[in-house]
């Protein structure tokens, strides 16, 4: 399995992160999660391309993590591609035609498959991989998500990437991720900025440390411009709490995950 960060951003622009992005990997499969502004750019430069992506799961429905859909969407069409599939927490597929009643010339333009998920439901199947899903803590309804292989499934079900979307640090969603060989979690803010819906260093590094759970290496993402100039004080600040490997996401940043 691979992972490409596409972008490692927010809403807040800095001018070296796009917004949130994730392309994950594996053989054959290839898995948008999320796709926030300059993530299809982003996209075409890695050898997928914009093309390569018929499927986008979502952990949630801020314009962050969302406002390229319309942008992949028209960028497939042009293209000469078919098809398109997006996966997400309850209300994405009144998202997407909510969009298209805005761009009511891209409607029918290919053809959409608009999927929800319930993570009551438990696992289900996504462009060849088998995820799960949870809710987090977050200012609107997010899933943070985990991903292995289909074919791995009925095995060891290694390696698995886990993604924690945008939440509030707390230990149930770390134990979820109980067994990821990566982690990528949102750590938007240093701790001198007072925060709610997203994690400090040193919240995410108690929810590390107090979980029950053996948990590989973590990539921090979800960085407002807050973040810049911090970066060695706040690994400081989790690594006072938790001394697993830690560190930080960057655009373009690529890695096979084993």
């Amino acid at each position: 399995m691979r992972l490409t960060f596409l972008g490692t951003g927010t809403a807040m622009p800095t001018g070296e992160r796009f917004q949130t992005g994730l392309l994950v990997q594996d053989g054959d499969d290839r898995l948008l999660v999320d796709c926030g502004s300059g993530v299809v750019h982003a996209l075409q430069r890695t050898d997928v391309g914009y093309e390569g992506i018929d499927t986008v799961l979502l952990t949630h429905h801020h314009l962050d993590h969302v406002s390229d859909l319309m942008v992949l969407l028209k960028a497939r069409w042009l293209a000469g591609e078919e098809s398109l599939t997006v996966v997400g927490p309850p209300g994405t597929p009144e998202l997407v035609r909510d969009l298209l009643d805005v761009h009511e010339y891209m409607q029918d333009r290919i053809d959409l498959d608009l999927r929800t998920v319930d993570p009551d439901d438990g696992s289900f199947e996504v462009a060849g991989f088998t995820a799960e899903a949870m809710a987090t803590r977050h200012s609107m309804e997010c899933l943070a998500y985990r991903l292995t292989s289909a074919e791995a499934s009925d095995g060891d079900a290694t390696p698995t990437l886990g993604f924690s979307g945008d939440t509030e640090a707390f230990t149930d969603l770390v134990d979820f991720f109980d067994g990821v060989a990566v982690l990528v979690h949102d750590c938007s803010f240093p701790d001198e900025v007072d925060v709610s819906n997203h994690p400090t260093p040193s919240s995410l590094g108690t929810a590390l440390a107090d979980a029950d759970a053996d948990i590989g290496r973590v990539y921090l993402t979800h960085l407002y411009p807050h973040t810049d100039g911090e970066h060695d004080a706040m690994l400081d600040s989790l690594s006072d709490r938790y001394d697993g490997d830690v560190r930080f996401a960057r655009d373009g940043l690529s890695l096979d995950i084993s």
